[in-house]
């Protein structure tokens, strides 16, 4: 890992990763999976600002190591469709930026990696097209 940051170091890129998130809530229409775009920039930004949070009464060391012990209970989606688990997919990605963050050394997170578990719920969208037979019209 490299030096160190201070918390206000870690505040202000948390504050610059959650308005790149909040600008892709913004254009989520335009995609071609709108809903699940939006879920998924949602999801990042909750974790972003779950993270500043934290980071307020917290040294930035412990930050890390709260935001290793999220990543550690992300079930893992790996291999899904493109648009399916898209707060789970969120979680991840605004994880492993904060990992980029932090110049976290990759072994660490691959480390935490190996302790997530495996996906065993299926998302809400697909289990009312399991109840129905077909996906709810909105």
């Amino acid at each position: 890992m490299k030096e160190q940051m201070t918390t206000e170091q870690l505040l202000q890129g948390l504050k610059h990763y959650r308005r790149i998130a909040r600008q892709d809530m913004l254009r989520a229409p335009e995609t071609p999976h709108p809903d699940a775009f939006l879920k998924h920039a949602e999801s990042r930004r909750e974790v972003y600002a779950e993270l500043g949070k934290f980071a307020e009464t917290h040294a930035s060391s412990d930050v890390i190591e709260y935001a290793l012990d999220l990543y550690r209970r992300l079930p893992f989606v790996t291999g899904t469709p493109e648009h399916a688990y898209p707060e789970i997919k969120g979680r991840e990605n605004a994880l492993e930026n904060f990992f980029l963050l932090v110049g976290l050394d990759p072994k660490t997170r691959r480390e935490a990696r190996s302790h997530r578990p495996k996906l065993t719920s299926p998302t809400p969208e697909l289990s009312r097209l399991d109840q129905q037979g077909a996906p709810a019209q909105g």
